[in-house]
């Protein structure tokens, strides 16, 4: 067990001691303060390099980085940012991480903090940055560049705003020894990295969106200083002389798994899935696409149900949902009662297994999970309805889909006939019955047997016969 003396108490062990056993008491105290000092803990700092589009990539990242920190008891978390932004979603994920974590949170903004990287630096305890870095324009835009309706800008507007207000106010000594309480970071501040009508006196006019410089983030309180690297930052900021630095490695597995909950692609995986189900259901046996949507439910379930997030039952939901879809296909005639059930279990437990829960539960899962859910689920849903629409059209036409297809047509006109032609050649033939005719049976012309049924319903074995006529593949006959 650790030791720890203070001065003080040195000093009453001092004076409590006689002089004659002076000596070896300071020998002692070496000994007890070597002891100290060889279990004092240097401070460990854990250092996530954020350099990357915000996405499902780097929300994997963050989210293992944050877990490696809490479990190695980091004293601080320091991101390394540089990015342009990303997914709004994603961001909104790493900066609730962050606020709640209850390790403090640093970020050196080593050039940009642009759009969503705007919104995650904002929520960390102190922001430093370079010479030359910009922190803002944080506009929901789409892939075009284009800025989204209001409705998104609205939500984006909140969401900055509050993780501003969420960093509190500092109660500063204004004119005439007057007590002034202001916020830490100017929500109005953040909110005008957004929303370009809002007009900062001497910061931004109107119909401009925000961006700082690194000067002006110093100025307005977004930035405790201007630094060049990491270590002004915990030498000169934190005060750690000493002190070991940790470096989030990401594995193999972290960047299959960001890959892998990406929404675009599981929006794909749904579709794969519902597409391989429905065109499974056309064709009899299980074949090719069987295997896709096989596949495609494995990638879609796996790095959920490892990283925790899906639970054992909404695995078995979808499982049980496609066997009631099977048992539809090839024991129960028709699309009733088994084929809708299997159905909807099949839709819950695609959203379920999105949305983290403990057992039965959900009320560890963030409020934009659901909404998160319903929008991967549609997706694939509506990916999936063209994929089956495109393909029922292409699927025997001419390319790659001609081969999916059998195309061969088999005419009367290349000596295709449905039977074999000698069976219409026997109308006349004389014969004699085989079996009892009820009224089908067996016959015999030329030695040869054949199926045939009698037009008068009965005949007995033995009794001669001649053939009347041929239908529908079936010999017609009557006692001669």
């Amino acid at each position: 067990m650790p030791i720890f003396l203070t001065g003080r108490c040195i000093s009453i062990y001092l004076i409590q001691i006689p002089m004659r056993r002076i000596a070896g008491s300071l020998f002692i105290l070496i000994f007890l303060v070597l002891i100290q000092v060889a279990n004092a803990k240097r401070p460990l700092v854990y250092k996530i390099n954020f350099k990357d589009e915000v996405g499902s990539k780097t929300w994997v990242f963050v989210k293992e980085g944050f877990r490696d920190a809490q479990q190695m008891k980091a004293d601080v978390i320091l991101i390394e940012m540089n990015t342009y932004g990303g997914t709004v979603l994603h961001a909104d994920s790493i900066r609730t991480l962050i606020l709640n974590s209850p390790i403090p949170t640093y970020v050196f903004i080593n050039n940009n903090a642009a759009s969503a990287g705007a919104l995650i630096a904002i929520a960390c305890d102190s922001i430093y940055m370079r010479p030359g870095a910009n922190i803002g324009a944080a506009t929901v835009v789409n892939e075009t560049g284009q800025a989204m309706p209001d409705k998104y800008q609205s939500y984006m507007r909140s969401i900055i705003r509050s993780t501003a207000e969420a960093q509190g106010k500092d109660t500063i000594m204004g004119e005439h020894r007057s007590r002034v309480v202001k916020w830490r970071r100017d929500p109005h501040v953040a909110e005008a990295m957004v929303d370009g009508s809002i007009v900062i006196p001497g910061v931004v006019d109107s119909g401009k969106v925000l961006t700082l410089t690194a000067s002006d983030a110093v100025r307005l309180g977004y930035c405790e200083a201007i630094v060049n690297n990491i270590d002004e930052i915990v030498i000169n900021r934190l005060g750690y002389d000493d002190y070991d630095l940790v470096e989030f490695r990401p594995t193999f597995f972290d960047q299959v798994n960001g890959f892998l909950t990406n929404p675009a692609f599981q929006a794909i995986l749904i579709m794969l899935i519902i597409g391989g189900i429905y065109f499974e259901m056309q064709a009899p046996g299980l074949g090719f696409p069987s295997i896709v949507a096989l596949t495609a439910a494995v990638l879609y379930f796996a790095p959920l149900y490892l990283e925790g997030v899906a639970e054992y039952w909404e695995i078995i939901l979808f499982v049980v949902g496609c066997l009631l879809l099977l048992a539809e296909v090839f024991i129960i005639p028709g699309f009733g009662v088994a084929g809708v059930s299997g159905g909807i279990l099949v839709f819950w437990g695609l959203f379920f297994g999105l949305i983290d829960n403990v057992d039965f539960t959900f009320d560890s899962a963030p409020a934009d999970e659901s909404s998160r859910g319903i929008l991967v689920i549609l997706s694939g849903l509506t990916l999936g309805t063209t994929l089956i629409i495109y393909l029922s059209s292409k699927i025997g036409k001419r390319g790659v889909f001609s081969k999916f297809a059998l195309q061969k047509t088999q005419d009367l006109s290349e000596g295709y006939i449905s039977v074999p032609i000698g069976y219409s050649q026997l109308i006349g033939k004389e014969g004699v019955t085989e079996t009892i005719l009820r009224p089908s049976g067996k016959i015999r012309i030329d030695g040869v047997q054949y199926d045939a049924v009698a037009l008068t319903s009965y005949l007995d074995k033995g009794v001669h016969i001649m053939v009347v006529k041929y239908e529908n593949a079936q010999l017609y006959v009557r006692k001669k």
